[in-house]
């Protein structure tokens, strides 16, 4: 094998659109052959059309449109798409990330048609198989013949799970993402003015798992924790409320707190920048806990697990659960703490690392 490989990317969400940016970037630096595609597991028109152009991402070649539905009925549709594009393509390589359906259904495409699988952040583990990401993450590893493992920490856990031929210690390519444009955040984003936000006054929340928003008991509560914490401290709590947990809030009453602000769910510069300039964050969000470490910003994380255990070894974040007594005690835990921690997820070259892999076991 001496030509350069064809990769294909499957990505359906936004977190995925933001993490695989660099590594797409990276293929075309480089003058790969690439195809792209978006699954639509997360599809509006407006956020996805600002998220390609933020992060330079050209548009994808094929657009499944799969919308919304159950996992089983999402994972088919879209592992049928793939499997259309693979036959139609052809390429070399299918490079998927993560832990969604999108994920998933890209990865059993992949299997049974045999183009070689990568999978880009192979390896977290939460250990609690209720969650549908940790079954989607586990079956995408053993499926890959490429494991891009972020930290030492996940490729010892491929290492236990008899993959370690497979693993590379690549970094996290959100280190790529983050560096790549928190200063284009800084320079460029009106989000603070536009919610009256002064820098360090005010925290920031995202809550949108199935797990919190749909156990209404446990949503309500997690509100009346955050809440107490904003009447506590006397800062606002700012919350880009998310489609279903806004849907969970209408379907059974909720009341949101004085203390929690709801607003639109924002595009990736303004988010950026309200996590770099938020005093303290509370989110259910795997990704939410690499960026505010990345960024110096205190966590707390309102689960009772994570598969980002590097983040609260070096003191970024805290795993606090969701029961109100629970939040504050987290809250008070993380408050001040001035983010001069060790990032544990790499130097910013992950995608570099990733494309060598891939271009080395084709030459």
């Amino acid at each position: 094998m001496s030509e350069a490989p064809h990769v294909a990317v499957v990505l359906g969400t936004r977190p995925e659109i933001i993490k695989m940016a660099p590594v797409l970037a990276e293929l075309e630096r480089r003058a790969l052959p690439v195809t792209l595609v978006h699954t639509g597991q997360h599809y509006s028109e407006e956020l996805d059309a600002v998220f390609f152009d933020q992060l330079s991402v050209r548009e994808p070649d094929h657009q499944l449109g799969v919308g919304s539905a159950s996992h089983g009925e999402q994972t088919a549709a879209i592992l049928e798409g793939v499997e259309d594009v693979l036959e139609a393509e052809s390429p070399d390589v299918v490079l998927v990330h993560g832990d969604t359906n999108s994920t998933l259904g890209g990865a059993l495409a992949t299997a049974k048609l045999a183009p070689l699988l990568g999978h880009v952040e192979a390896g977290l583990r939460s250990y609690d198989r209720s969650m549908p990401e940790e079954v989607n993450r586990v079956l995408t590893d053993h499926a890959a013949e490429f494991l891009f493992a972020p930290t030492e920490d996940a490729a010892a856990e491929l290492a236990r799970e008899g993959l370690d031929d497979r693993s590379h210690v690549t970094g996290n390519t959100i280190v790529d993402s983050v560096y790549a444009f928190r200063d284009l955040a800084a320079e460029h984003s009106t989000v603070l003015d536009e919610f009256g936000l002064e820098p360090g006054a005010f925290d920031l929340l995202t809550a949108h798992r199935a797990e919190n928003t749909d156990d209404h008991e446990r949503f309500a509560g997690l509100l009346r924790g955050v809440g107490e914490w904003a009447e506590r401290s006397g800062r606002p709590v700012v919350y880009p409320i998310h489609p279903r947990a806004e849907a969970a809030l209408d379907e059974a009453g909720i009341e949101v707190p004085d203390g929690v602000r709801l607003v639109e769910p924002t595009d990736f510069l303004d988010f950026l920048r309200l996590e770099s300039e938020a005093a303290l964050v509370f989110t259910d969000s795997g990704g939410v806990q690499e960026e505010t470490c990345i960024l110096g910003t205190p966590c707390v994380t309102l689960r009772y697990n994570t598969e980002r255990p590097e983040t609260a070894f070096v003191g970024a974040n805290c795993v606090a659960g969701v029961a109100p007594e629970e939040i504050l005690e987290g809250a008070e835990t993380m408050d001040g703490k001035t983010g001069d921690w060790d990032v544990p997820f790499g130097d910013g070259k992950a995608a570099e690392r990733i494309v060598d892999v891939l271009v080395a076991a084709f030459e």
